[in-house]
């Protein structure tokens, strides 16, 4: 049984041996016409992907100079305006952002250990509006605990102004883009009926261009109103969540200067 078993394993090693063979030797049998053709075909794509990719901004290039200066000028404008905002506002709100349970955390155990003007400088070394908020309040937890309450929420509304600055900016790009584009789209149709009407007669070559410079405008402005709406949504997003983090943070301020009070009194 045990010889069988030898023999069985000897003649299969010696079959995927002869097909691997025969496999090399069929791969180095190709002709060297067969190889040139692969190799000149795989050289041709990679030329192909290349032009393809310098071709896409060479177009984008002509197709914004066929749109006409005036306009696409414009266009182009609020882009570069709107972007710079956005970036702006994008990195403010991003250093804006705090842990806030973590400096709830730390401002409950300096104000337990250190009092109020420990708590304070846990506030002072914390960036955000959150720190700002919590530095108002517990600058007026002497006063009371409605005074510091109304603190709160009169600087929370400061912060609430700060986060939200110049984003309407962002939406006035966002609305006038397309507006240039359309009005672009206007005058290229007006120049278009009245090269007919100079020559007297309906010819596509007198009314291609004026349309052409029509559409172009209109895309040009839809393109860039989408890109500004793109970062606009991000940055109400951001913004909304960091005043609903301000709000539950000044709910838990509340909470600990009035627990604070209590431990003071006992």
């Amino acid at each position: 049984m045990k010889r069988l078993f030898s023999i069985l394993v000897i003649a299969t090693i010696m079959v995927f041996g002869a097909v691997n063979v025969n496999a090399t030797n069929n791969v180095n049998a190709l002709p060297a016409t067969m190889m040139n053709f692969v190799q000149d075909d795989a050289e041709a794509m990679a030329e192909e992907a290349e032009t393809e990719s310098v071709g896409f901004h060479q177009e984008l290039k002509r197709r914004f100079i066929e749109g006409g200066p005036g306009f696409m000028g414009i266009v182009l404008l609020c882009l570069i305006l709107g972007l710079a905002i956005a970036i702006e506002r994008i990195i403010y709100l991003n250093l804006a952002t705090t842990n806030t349970k973590k400096l709830a955390q730390d401002v409950e155990d300096a104000l337990n250990t250190g009092g109020i003007e420990a708590a304070k400088d846990v506030c002072r070394n914390t960036k955000g509006p959150v720190a700002s908020i919590y530095y108002q309040g517990l600058d007026r937890a002497d006063e009371g605990t409605e005074a510091a309450e109304k603190a709160v929420v009169a600087y929370g509304g400061v912060q609430m102004g700060l986060l939200e600055k110049n984003v309407s900016w962002v939406s006035l790009f966002i609305a006038l883009a397309p507006m240039l584009g359309f009005m672009g789209t206007v005058i290229g149709m007006i120049e278009a009926f009245d090269r007919i009407e100079a020559a007297g007669d309906m010819q596509p070559s007198l009314v291609a261009g004026g349309i052409k410079i029509a559409l172009l405008t209109t895309v040009f402005g839809l393109i860039v109103a989408i890109i500004l709406q793109i970062f606009y949504n991000y940055i109400i997003a951001k913004i909304d969540r960091i005043v609903n983090d301000m709000e539950d943070a000044s709910i838990t301020l509340i909470d600990i200067l009035v627990d604070y009070k209590n431990k003071r009194r006992v």
